[in-house]
C-alpha cells in the first residue's frame, strides 16, 4: 500500500486552534505595551513644555497660562507624533505659576484608562487621571 504524505485535516486544524490561542494572549499583551511606551511622548511634551516655562518666566517675570499663547513657549500644541495635546492653564497659589496637561488624541492613547491625561506643574508636582496610580502613570 502507498503512503500519501502532506498534512492530515485535523493536524491543520489544531495548528490553527494553538496559533488562536497564542493570538488572544499575544494581541492584547502588545497592545498594552505600546500604550504604556507610547506615555513616554506625553511626558516628554509634559518635560520639554516645562523647561519652556521657566526659560520664559527668567526673561519675562511670568509665565505663559494659556493654551493660545502656547507660541510664546516656541512649541506646538501637539506632540510629536500627534497622540497627545499640551493644554496650559493658570496654577494656583500652592502649585506655582502653570499647570500642564497632555491629553490623548488618537488611538492607541486614547483607550488608555490607566492613565487618561498626564500633569506637571511649576513646581515639579505630577498628576494623572485614570484608574492608574500616578506613579505608574509616570514610570
Amino acid at each position: 500500500m502507498k503512503r500519501s504524505a502532506g498534512f492530515t485535516l485535523i493536524e491543520i486544524m489544531i495548528v490553527v486552534v494553538i496559533l488562536g490561542i497564542l493570538a488572544a494572549i499575544v494581541v492584547p499583551s502588545y497592545q498594552s505595551y505600546v500604550i504604556r511606551s507610547n506615555r513616554s511622548e506625553a511626558q516628554a511634551l509634559l518635560s520639554d513644555a516645562a523647561a519652556r516655562e521657566e526659560r520664559f518666566f527668567t526673561q519675562n517675570n511670568s509665565y505663559v497660562t494659556s493654551t493660545t499663547n502656547i507660541a510664546n513657549l516656541g512649541i506646538s500644541a501637539a506632540s510629536r507624533t500627534g497622540l497627545y495635546t499640551l493644554a496650559i492653564a493658570p496654577g494656583t497659589a500652592t502649585d506655582g505659576g502653570y499647570l500642564l496637561t497632555a491629553t490623548p488624541q488618537r488611538a492607541p492613547q486614547t483607550n488608555d484608562d490607566e492613565c487618561e491625561t498626564l500633569t506637571l506643574n511649576a513646581v515639579g508636582t505630577r498628576g494623572s487621571s485614570g484608574t492608574g496610580s500616578t506613579e505608574s502613570c509616570w514610570h
